[in-house]
């Protein structure tokens, strides 16, 4: 009986935290992968690392965006198992 409760907020954690989570994972995968790219055509796009790594310009997040990107996909990972291991009825 306990379960449900935790299965319907783990649900409603999900659904709000994957599109918020989402952004930065698609900003770090795309950089690095366009950075990737790009080095391989003798192109030394620099300005990708720093968005890569955190630094929006004016918004700089480096000493706390790997931790933030970590927790992010920690709770996302966590939330969606609870969704799959105990199923609402």
């Amino acid at each position: 009986m306990n379960q449900r409760p935790l299965s319907r907020r783990a649900r409603k954690i999900h659904r709000w935290l994957v599109p918020i989570a989402a952004v930065p994972l698609l900003i770090t995968a795309g950089t690095g992968s366009l950075y990737s790219l790009l080095l391989e055509q003798d192109i030394d796009a620099f300005w990708l690392l720093k968005i890569h790594t955190g630094n929006f310009g004016v918004l700089n997040l480096q000493p706390v965006y790997p931790m933030l990107l970590g927790g992010l996909t920690v709770i996302v990972t966590v939330s969606g198992a609870a969704m799959l291991l105990k199923p609402s009825r």
